[in-house]
C-alpha cells in the first residue's frame, strides 16, 4: 500500500526513526527527507550518519542535508521530528498544509527540549503526544491531534517512555494525515496562558545527593538515564572518587541503590563496590 500524500519528512535521531517506522506501516513513505549532516565521531574521527540517513538509506529513498531540493519542490505537507535546527518561517510556507510535528508531552505542558525527561522528572500522573501544526515560535502552534497515557512515577526510564511516546505519535500522525490533508480536521489554538516548558539539561543536573529525598533521587535516575546520568562522590582510602549511579529501587522508603560505574572502572553491583571499603562524601 502506497499514499498518495506527497510529503517530505525532515528528522535526525532514532526518535525521528521511530516515527517514520510507523508512518511506513501505513505506506506513508516520504518522498524526500532531510536530515542533519554527517558528524565526525569517535577516536577516530569516522564520519557517522544520522539514523533517519540509514533508515532513508536503507530503503533506497532520497536524502538531503539541506533545503534545496524541498525549496524547489512541490508538497501537500512536510514532517519534522527531532531535526536539530529552527525552521525559518519562509521554509514553513511552502508546503500546502504546513509542517507537523510529533511532540512527546500534552502541549501546551512541557514544550521545549527535553519534555519526556521532564515529566518523569516532575512525577506526572499523565503525558501524551501532540500532533502540531508548525509556526515560527517554539511548540507554539495549533494542535492538530493529542493522545494520553497514564504513567506511573518512578517507575519507567526515559528509553522506555521514548518507546511508548514516539510510535504513539506515529501511529496518531498516521491515522489523521489523510484527513488533515484534505483539509478535515480543524485545529486548535494552544492555551498559551498555562504553558510550561522543558529546557536542555548538563552533566551538572544529574548529581544526586544520597541524603536528600529518595523519591526525587529515582526519578533523577530514571530520566537521566543515557543523558546526562547521574553521579555522585565517594570517599576511598582518603581519595575523592566520581561514581556513577546507573540503576537503583525504592524500598522501605529508602533509596537502593543497584548498579554503579566507579570513574575508570567498569559496571558493577553496588554491593561489590562497597567491599572496596568506599563510602559516601
Amino acid at each position: 500500500m502506497k499514499s498518495n500524500i506527497r510529503f517530505a519528512f525532515f528528522g535526525t535521531s532514532h526518535i525521528a526513526v521511530m516515527v517514520l517506522d510507523e508512518l511506513e506501516k501505513t505506506g506513508l513513505v516520504p518522498s524526500l527527507i532531510i536530515t542533519m549532516p554527517e558528524k565526525k565521531m569517535g577516536r577516530g574521527l569516522q564520519s557517522s550518519r544520522t539514523a533517519v540517513a540509514d533508515w532513508a538509506n536503507f530503503r533506497g529513498l532520497r536524502v538531503s542535508t539541506d533545503w534545496t531540493e524541498f525549496e524547489k519542490g512541490s508538497w501537500d505537507v512536510a514532517i519534522v521530528v527531532d531535526y536539530g535546527k529552527i525552521l525559518p518561517l519562509a521554509l514553513l510556507a511552502i508546503p500546502k498544509r504546513g509542517f507537523l510535528n510529533v511532540h512527546p508531552s500534552l502541549l501546551p505542558r512541557l514544550r521545549g527540549a527535553s519534555p519526556m525527561r521532564s515529566a518523569l522528572l516532575a512525577g506526572d500522573t499523565e503525558t501524551g503526544v501532540t500532533v502540531m501544526l508548525v509556526d515560527e515560535e517554539m511548540d507554539h502552534g495549533p494542535i492538530v491531534a493529542q493522545k494520553k497515557i497514564a504513567l506511573a512515577p518512578g517507575q519507567i526510564k526515559n528509553s522506555e517512555l521514548e518507546k511508548l511516546l514516539m510510535p504513539l505519535g506515529g501511529e496518531l500522525l498516521a491515522r489523521i494525515l489523510p484527513e488533515y490533508v484534505a483539509g478535515n480536521i480543524i485545529t486548535v489554538e494552544q492555551n498559551h496562558d498555562v504553558a510550561t516548558y522543558s529546557g536542555r539539561f548538563s552533566k551538572d543536573d544529574g548529581l544526586l545527593d544520597l541524603s536528600g529525598d529518595a523519591e526525587v533521587n529515582l526519578r533523577k535516575i530514571l530520566a537521566f538515564e543515557t543523558w546526562p546520568g547521574t553521579y555522585t562522590f565517594f570517599e576511598r582510602a582518603g581519595k575523592r572518587i566520581r561514581v556513577a549511579i546507573l540503576s537503583a529501587h525504592i524500598e522501605n522508603g529508602a533509596l537502593s541503590i543497584d548498579t554503579v560505574k566507579p570513574e575508570g572502572k567498569n559496571e558493577m553491583p553496588y554491593a561489590e563496590f562497597l567491599k572496596s571499603g568506599a563510602k559516601p562524601a
